[in-house]
């Protein structure tokens, strides 16, 4: 009773100081360290460590080895923080000012992560289902974001309501599309904002709260584990934590060695010779683009003078935002395949004995998807080489033009960033940038679009009736039916979306080309982020429309529909069964 009383206490207090530390970064030009904010801080800090003492010495839990990195982590933190405050006086000298204040935002959030992490949080199925639980998170998270971004130190001249709620839906729907120049009208605070809601969208909110809650308690309700499993895929409810353990792992892993990468290509004389705006780009970039969102600290997006020609920029790039747009499960599907076969090469190599088989280390869902990709790939690029080598790419080299190829075919399936001129690439070419932007990335993944095993299920079928067969089989397995009348009604339900989407945008947007009009809309279904520089340009009304498209495409149609049916119950009866006549 003591424990939870003490947890509750010090989450708020933490909570509290967060608040103060947004207020304040976001409000005032000054820091307020020398008033008695620094004293509430500094209360926060105390009250987290004797949780965190209680916590591991005195009620001894089982939970002592899961929760002790963190909390070695803040332990750590906030002694060097006061080691460098007191002890070396840097509240006098300007060294404060970079290192100090950093730090102590760092501590102020990594206490509040523990804290929060501390309580116990149980998703009452009978108050709302997970589908309804995924879109309220990701409402929230959108209206917290745009209230940030209206704050006077996130912008350079303001910014309006309209335009925060467009920007902030578009970072947490990993979307890219912009109506303000992300380089030029959003100072640094704001682009961490920007950031910040680009890494909780990709990951899904649920992810972070889920995942944290349960690693630092070291349980969760049978209930909670349930709903859980439908958000993330899990196939066994006991791997439900694992799961989302692996996603944080694996997230983390990939975008600090895409920022190395793509720091290791920068010309730093590009950015004024700062090792420090190097680095930033390369953080910003690599969360960006992992996370499929396509939004870029350079005014032209990688268009822009000195860095259309990186290829390696590009090439590191491309392969953040296809490795995101996989999708968690089977990135770790291959991760697990490779494992296998170095266990089976160094197996053999040192013993004569023969290695147990294992059979389907690649499951179905992984072999489906990794197969579309690829073919996807292959297509795009051959077919926007073909059709651009003499238009959009003909200032490249032959190598370059298919490299250019490569990212805008990769990048058409919902990454977003620019490294040629969209509005001058051709029709057939935008033709085909639709039909990839329409199938998108892959489930769980960062990425958005009906998702390339919809479309694969779909072909499928349809080679299966054309052949007059009853099932729907590839790899020596049978795809289930609930499988293929979801994919069905997923591309139904996407194309009624864009439609209708279209339809509004050519009656708010009189003035406008309905190719330009129907690549915007395809571009927010999908989460995409490309344009035919039309988004700045748009009404209000129809910044509205594209904002409503950008969410639904985000959280699916589909989603928005279990949220809002009442689910039917089986009864133990069967209509008998009819056929009816089609064609």
């Amino acid at each position: 009773m003591w424990n939870n009383k003490l947890n509750l206490f010090s989450f708020y207090t933490s909570l509290v100081a967060v608040g103060i530390m947004i207020i304040e970064a976001g409000f005032f030009k000054e820091f307020l360290y020398r008033s008695q904010v620094i004293y509430f801080y500094d209360f926060s800090f105390i009250l987290t460590l004797i949780n965190i003492v209680y916590y591991n010495f005195y009620k001894k839990t089982s939970a002592l080895k899961k929760i002790w990195p963190l909390e070695i982590i803040v332990t750590a933190l906030v002694i060097i923080y006061y080691l460098a405050r007191f002890e070396f006086n840097f509240f006098e000298t300007r060294t404060f000012q970079f290192f100090n204040v950093r730090l102590l935002y760092v501590l102020i959030i990594l206490c509040f992560i523990r804290d929060f992490s501390s309580l116990r949080i149980n998703f009452k199925r009978t108050f709302m289902n997970p589908a309804q639980l995924f879109i309220l998170s990701f409402l929230s998270i959108i209206l917290l974001g745009a209230a940030f971004l209206m704050m006077p130190n996130a912008t350079v001249n303001g910014i309006k309501p309209l335009d925060a709620l467009f920007t902030a839906t578009s970072a947490v729907c990993v979307t890219g599309l912009i109506v303000l120049d992300t380089a030029k009208d959003f100072t640094l605070f704001g682009k961490i904002i920007i950031i910040t809601l680009i890494q909780i969208g990709g990951l899904g909110i649920m992810t972070f709260a889920s995942y944290f809650s349960y690693f630092f308690r070291g349980g969760a309700s049978y209930e909670n584990q349930l709903s859980l499993g439908e958000m993330t895929s899990s196939d066994k409810l006991g791997e439900v934590f694992n799961t989302l353990k692996r996603i944080i792992i694996i997230t983390v892993t990939i975008e600090a060695l895409g920022a190395v990468f793509i720091y290791s290509t920068l010309d730093l004389s590009l950015l004024d010779g700062s090792i420090n705006k190097g680095i930033f780009f390369s953080i910003f970039h690599s969360v960006s683009a992992f996370c499929n969102a396509g939004f870029s600290t350079l005014s032209g997006n990688l268009y822009e003078p000195g860095y259309q020609f990186n290829y390696g920029l590009h090439f590191t790039v491309a392969s953040l935002f296809i490795f995101g747009g996989l999708g968690f499960p089977i990135v770790y599907n291959v991760y697990k395949y490779i494992k296998h076969l170095i266990r089976i090469f160094f197996f053999s190599f040192f013993t004569k004995e023969k290695t147990h088989y294992t059979p389907w280390v690649i499951n179905l869902n992984s072999r489906i998807i990794l197969v579309t990709t690829f073919s996807l790939l292959l297509f795009g690029t051959f077919s926007i080489y073909y059709f651009e080598h003499d238009g959009a790419l003909k200032n490249h080299s032959t190598l370059g033009a298919w490299v250019e190829a490569f990212f805008i075919s990769a990048n058409n399936r919902t990454a977003g960033f620019n490294t040629v001129d969209i509005a001058a690439i051709s029709a057939p070419t935008i033709m085909i940038c639709m039909f990839l932007m329409w199938i998108g990335a892959s489930p769980a993944s960062t990425g958005g679009g009906i998702k390339t095993s919809t479309f694969a299920i779909a072909v499928l079928n349809i080679i299966s009736l054309t052949k007059g067969k009853k099932r729907t089989e590839i790899f020596r397995r049978e795809i289930g039916e609930h499988s293929i009348r979801r994919a069905f009604a997923i591309i139904a339900l996407s194309l009624i979306i864009v439609g209708f989407g279209i339809f509004l945008l050519v009656i708010v947007e009189p003035g406008k080309d309905l190719m330009s009009l129907a690549f915007e809309a395809f571009s927010a279904y999908s989460t995409v982020g490309l344009s035919l520089n039309i988004t700045p340009t748009l009404s209000p009304e129809g910044k509205s429309i594209i904002i409503a498209i950008m969410f639904i495409g985000r959280v699916s149609m589909f989603s928005l529909l279990i949220a809002v049916m009442k689910r039917e119950k089986y009864y133990n009866y069967r209509y008998p069964k009819e056929e009816i006549l089609i064609n």
